[in-house]
């Protein structure tokens, strides 16, 4: 495989607008997220923008920024678009899309995405951590997976996710975490598809690909990051990135 970080990013947000330029251990957000991607050490990192102070922020961190259509629907088209200028002639044959908001994230998690891929009947690689206890499993907000991991395996086939507690009976329950490592031409195909219904049903897009014969292999890691999404979020990550807190 020969991998590309792309972080895609824009300042809307409905409950902390501007965050891909909050201020964490004195670098905007989004920077700590491209160094993250680069201490993961897999390929090149660029940012998918959608805003042009993005593009600034991350220039001047010395990292590489693509403007893209502020009014597309998501950050996989974001970063579909971005690719095109960043290689348009294909020669990286993977895609790692990493979410903007996870300045904490482990580069051990986000070298994980690219596990399922190993397997080259797997279209998409993504990740699952286990859900520790039945309140989070009732959490809407925490997205589940029905997958199942046979003895010994990192790697196992997603079936669905559902914002629902799934899959039913005894056994451990999986929490998505939303890091795709895309084949190329897999990442072509899911942008061109139109929503499904499933994925309008349960408002995710990953059950797009999987209405559509798609493959999507999960790899599992101990526990995933959180996305800063409130004030509050941005202020544990600041303990975390200031030192305050253990990652």
């Amino acid at each position: 495989m020969n991998p590309i970080v792309v972080i895609p990013a824009r300042l809307a947000s409905s409950r902390l607008p501007g965050k891909p330029l909050a201020v964490i251990a004195g670098r905007p957000m989004i920077v700590q997220v491209m160094l993250r991607a680069l201490e993961a050490g897999i390929g090149p990192v660029a940012v998918a923008a959608g805003d042009a102070a993005i593009v600034a922020a991350v220039e001047a961190a010395g990292g590489r920024a693509v403007l893209t259509d502020p009014d597309l629907p998501s950050g996989s088209d974001r970063v579909q678009q971005a690719l095109a200028s960043l290689d348009p002639d294909g020669a990286f044959d993977v895609v790692v899309n990493l979410q903007g908001d996870v300045p904490t994230v482990d580069p051990a998690v986000v070298r994980a995405s690219l596990l399922p891929l190993a397997d080259p009947a797997i279209d998409i690689g993504t990740l699952v951590a286990p859900i520790a206890d039945a309140a989070e499993a009732a959490t809407a907000s925490f997205v589940k997976t029905a997958c199942a991991f046979a003895p010994g395996a990192a790697v196992a086939p997603a079936l669905y996710f559902s914002r629902a507690v799934i899959p039913w009976g005894d056994g451990p329950c999986w929490h998505h975490i939303g890091i795709y490592a895309y084949r190329r031409a897999a990442l072509a195909r899911f942008v061109a598809l139109p929503e499904s219904l499933l994925e309008r049903r349960e408002g995710l897009e990953q059950l797009r690909a999987l209405e559509a014969g798609m493959r999507i292999g999960c790899a599992r890691v101990a526990h995933g990051p959180f996305g800063v999404d409130t004030p509050a979020d941005l202020e544990r990550a600041r303990r975390i990135l200031g030192g305050g807190e253990s990652t």
